[in-house]
Formats: C-alpha cells, structure tokens, sequence
C-alpha cells in the first residue's frame, strides 16, 4: 500500500514512540468496531516534532470507536477498566462515537469518521488505529509490530502539518475559540497559524 508523505511521517514518528506504539497495541487488544486512538494521540505528537520539541506528556488517551448495538456508558467505562489495568500508566478515555451526537445535538452519525467530521477543529479529527495483518485496509497503512497501522482523517493531514489550527464550520465559532483558549495550543506552538 502507498502511503503519502504525510502518512509516511506520521508513521516515523510513531514508530520512533515506544509509548505511542505501546497505546496503540494495548487498545487494540480490545477489538472494538471502527476504534481509533485520535485528537491529541496524533495531532500534539505532529505538532511536538514540527515544533522540534521532545514529545509531551498524555494528556488524555482518546479511544474513539462505533457500536451502534451498544450505546450504554456503562460499556465505555468498562473498556477503559480493562485498558487501566492493562496500561496503567496511561490516561485512557473511551468514547463509543455511534451515542455522540446525542451529546453535541446532531442527527446520528454513520461511522467513527462521520463522527470527527463534526470535532470543532479540523486538525483533531485524526485517528491512528491498528489492524490485524489479514484483515482489508485501506491505501493509508503500513506494516508495523505485526499489524497494520491504519489512517483515518476527516480533512486529511495537509493542515495538521502545516501548522493550521482550523475552525470546523460544523461546530459553532466560540467553542473552536474556548477550546483554543483553554488547550493554550498557540501558547505551547507557537508556529501554529489560526485557519479560518
């Protein structure tokens, strides 16, 4: 499978993670349809080396997936139980994408990709996800520690790695600007560009 030159990047960078590749295994032990480890996971690791900073901290570990048959709360702290005890040291938060837009007011989303169409800044809504060696994938993976690791985006990579953080026309204005506030994105990169 050919990869782009963002999706090759993105792949040297989490490969060159031990923390990064170990997330992304420890939530795949959990099959869950359509999951992703998304937001933050990739979008502050691109913004990290851009910036050519050491990688920071999780904040957060965003397990993003889509069941449709189970929309109970209960499911996600459950996945995230056995995640903890798994990885310990990690911040996990689960969140079935199928029960979402009940949250933010919107018609029913279709996939855990419609889903992030609607995240209020275009650069979050990307996924990393890995997927077993038989299983179809898409033009956006490569091999990697016995899987494939798997691209899913929104609005693709162009502006994550231009330094763009871009309103998402789907979400009112004055959340893109409270969440752009209160992360401090333009504080901690300041290479980042406001996109209209």
């Amino acid at each position: 499978m050919s990869l782009n030159k963002y999706e090759q990047k993105l792949s040297q960078w989490l490969y060159g993670s031990p923390r990064h590749i170990r997330a992304l295994e420890v939530a795949g032990t959990l099959a869950l349809p359509q999951w992703s480890l998304a937001a933050g996971f990739v979008r502050n690791l691109v913004w990290d080396r851009l910036h050519g900073m050491d990688i920071g901290p999780f904040a957060d570990i965003d397990l993003i997936y889509f069941d449709p048959m189970d929309l109970s709360t209960e499911s996600e702290r459950r996945y995230e139980a056995s995640l903890k005890a798994l990885a310990p040291e990690y911040p996990w938060s689960v969140k079935n994408q199928a029960r979402m837009h009940q949250r933010n007011g919107d018609k029913p989303y279709s996939s855990t990709l419609d889903a992030m169409g609607y995240w209020p800044e275009k650069e979050t809504a990307i996924g990393v996800s890995l997927s077993a060696d038989d299983e179809a994938v898409t033009d956006g993976s490569v091999t990697l520690h016995g899987g494939i690791l798997v691209f899913s985006s929104a609005f693709g990579l162009e502006s994550l790695f231009e330094l763009r953080l871009t309103h998402n026309p789907k979400r009112d204005r004055s959340l893109f600007e409270r969440r752009v506030a209160s992360k401090r994105w333009l504080e901690r990169y300041p290479g980042l560009q406001l996109s209209m």
